[in-house]
């Protein structure tokens, strides 16, 4: 069984501040988004009458509403449901507008973002800047700022902007541009969620920049899988990259690594533990793709958990790195606000027991995290207080599954 490890702590420090990269101007996701996406759990599934329960329909997200408001994910702030692909018609209405499937969306997307609104949440929804969407609908190719002012005209709140089938990279840039522009000018505050830099990378390295300049949080990696590989991948490629990709993140633009796949089938629990940790490290969008209906109170309990939601939002928007690599072992930190730090112990060994991981604590923050002391306080897998340490003290971490620690001073 995959074991991980890790310890977050937060430690008053006086950090250098990265130089704010310029961001999306549109006053939006100045701490990581969150919310509850259809795509990893759900799929493309279509037919209603064979699988109603699982059904990419109305049906799916009026329920799937309903629980957010009613059992405390919405106040712990998974504030978006977001419809992804194959929600769409076959083919554009006589005007050339988007249109939904009649037969899953009956009352359409205006109707659906108002029983949404109602429930104090906000509605997401899915195009491509291609011809075609991944799944084969009707793309927004060409239609940018008609599709802007329909998705603003039924009340859409971000928008997931794929990029499937763009003849060349040329258009595909341009494509994510213009949609951009286009969404601004509806007048609606309408976040913007980017493929861009996921479909540049294998011709040509992303110019984050510019990318941050037009989008609101940016795929960078493949699609998350239910898999305890497809998370270890994710993290391994975003230490890999982390000269590229840490220092443009901050308020109004995310790296997003993918969704939550917490209470489905493929995460133990070490590992579940894991990802959630580690994505409030990588200061992540989190948006779960799960069956809300139908989901454990541990995994409910992780998926709520105030402090490790407090780290993933800290309004500093720093993103966390990889500072040290032994063996089996990573440690991770993330710079956070009130000059306090979190820490990540990885144990990425996947076989035997828990096994103890020991560090300086000089090593946290270029040597300021603990200096001249800090208070430890351990978030997951379970809270609790470990007390005042001194700079030069090392810090032992039993690392089995995921532990989250704030220092302070």
């Amino acid at each position: 069984m995959a074991a991980a490890g890790r310890a977050l702590r937060w430690a008053l420090a006086a950090a250098a501040a990265l130089a704010a990269a310029l961001a999306l101007d549109n006053g939006l996701a100045r701490t990581p988004p969150m919310g509850w996406l259809h795509w990893e759990r759900f799929l493309c599934a279509t037919d209603c009458a064979a699988d109603p329960r699982r059904c990419v329909s109305e049906q799916l997200f009026v329920e799937m509403a309903d629980v957010m408001a009613a059992e405390g994910w919405r106040d712990a702030g998974y504030e978006f449901i977001c419809i992804d692909d194959c929600w769409m018609a076959p083919t554009r209405d006589e005007h050339g507008r988007l249109q939904a499937d009649p037969k899953r969306f009956p009352s359409g997307i205006r109707k659906l973002a108002d029983y949404v609104h109602s429930k104090g949440l906000k509605l997401g929804i899915y195009s491509d800047v291609g011809n075609k969407t991944c799944a084969g609908f009707p793309g927004s190719y060409d239609h940018y700022d008609l599709d802007a002012q329909t998705f603003a005209s039924w009340g859409v709140d971000l928008l997931k902007f794929d990029g499937c089938n763009s003849d060349t990279l040329e258009l595909l840039a341009e494509g994510y541009r213009h949609m951009s522009l286009a969404l601004n000018r509806t007048g609606r505050s309408i976040v913007y969620s980017c493929e861009w830099p996921f479909y540049l990378r294998p011709v040509q390295q992303p110019n984050y920049t510019e990318i941050k300049q037009y989008c609101n949080h940016w795929r960078n990696f493949f699609d998350v899988y239910d898999s305890w590989s497809s998370i270890k991948s994710i993290l391994d490629w975003t230490a890999l990259h982390q000269d590229s990709i840490v220092k443009i993140a901050g308020p109004g633009g995310w790296n997003d690594p993918d969704m939550l796949v917490i209470g489905n089938f493929g995460l133990s629990w070490d590992q579940a533990v894991t990802q959630m940790a580690m994505w409030a490290i990588m200061a992540a969008p989190l948006f779960m793709s799960n069956d809300l209906r139908h989901i454990s109170p541990e995994a409910k309990w992780l998926l709520q958990n105030k402090e490790v939601i407090a780290i993933n939002q800290d309004p500093l928007g720093r993103q966390g790195y990889q500072i040290a690599k032994d063996k089996n072992f990573e440690l991770w930190e993330r710079p956070l606000s009130g000059q306090a730090y979190a820490t990540a112990v990885l144990n990425k060994q996947e076989i035997g027991g828990p096994q103890n991981f020991t560090f300086s604590l000089t090593f946290l923050g270029n040597g300021l995290a603990c200096n001249p002391a800090c208070s430890i306080r351990q978030v997951l897998p379970a809270s609790r207080d470990w007390g005042v340490y001194s700079w030069v003290s090392s810090l032992s971490v039993e690392a089995f599954t995921t532990q989250v620690i704030p220092l302070g001073l």
